[in-house]
């Protein structure tokens, strides 16, 4: 990659914490999952995208950027994400956000087409039944509150806030319409582990409702695909990034295109 540049910036009054990596080419910007950071999956995001610009920002209430009334609801997050590609991104980009990230770059495609090239969802559901919702309790880990005590600006009580709070969003958000998704005219690529926690059901909904969208199961995968999987992913991600149009395929079933000889 080329040289990183992380640093606070003003976006709408708040301080979020930005980082950008030069490069060439149209621009790509990433969107960490929920209760997460820009820092927790960039090293492995980054071998997909040697050699372009690349933006991204940890979120209001996430990683090094203070919390704020509503800001983990999706409408807040979607609405933050539009300003930062008016103000610091500048100029149409591809999206490549991961769960929550994913779902928000869906809903830009959605209510700002002219800020999207193309999108990458990795785990990502467009509303709460596409969840596998586990039995098992979430615990964080000590590892995880040490972490964020010296990186968040809020207090290292509000971590387990944070997780409620998230955890009752979830179960009520997003709600994007199938309707809403077949109105996005930027080529998608959905991507997903086949031991992920959205249903695959739901990811094949999700990937037949967008008109011009690919789909990649990455096998041997969960909900963290990127991290289990880099090489295949990065490779997927690569090959959708060089020529995001509509592919052209020997036997179409979905796609209209010229016949191959």
């Amino acid at each position: 990659m080329g040289e990183k540049r992380s640093e606070y910036i003003s976006l709408r009054s708040q301080k979020i914490w930005s980082t950008h990596w030069s490069g060439a080419g149209d621009p790509v910007v990433i969107f960490h999952g929920g209760l997460s950071a820009t820092a927790n999956w960039e090293s492995y995001i980054l071998q997909a995208l040697m050699g372009r610009e690349v933006f991204g920002y940890d979120r209001t209430g996430h990683g090094r950027t203070a919390d704020h009334d509503g800001s983990f609801h999706f409408d807040f997050q979607v609405a933050e994400a539009i300003a930062y590609l008016e103000e610091v991104v500048k100029r149409p980009a591809h999206l490549l956000g991961y769960s929550d990230g994913g779902i928000i770059s869906l809903m830009i495609a959605i209510s700002r087409p002219d800020l999207v090239s193309s999108i990458v969802t990795i785990g990502a559901n467009f509303d709460p039944s596409g969840l596998i919702r586990s039995e098992m309790p979430r615990v964080i880990s000590q590892e995880d509150r040490d972490y964020y005590a010296i990186t968040s600006p809020d207090p290292a009580h509000t971590l387990d806030e944070k997780h409620a709070k998230m955890a009752k969003i979830w179960k009520s958000e997003p709600n994007i319409p199938l309707a809403d998704l077949s109105s996005i005219s930027a080529p998608v690529l959905v991507m997903a582990g086949d031991d992920d926690s959205i249903k695959p059901e739901h990811t094949v909904k999700l990937y037949e409702a967008i008109p011009h969208a690919r789909l990649a199961i990455i096998p041997g995968a969960s909900h963290s695909v990127i991290k289990d999987q880099t090489e295949i992913a990065s490779s997927v991600i690569r090959k959708f990034l060089a020529n995001p149009r509509d592919p052209i395929t020997r036997l179409p079933i979905r796609r209209a295109n010229p016949p191959l000889v």
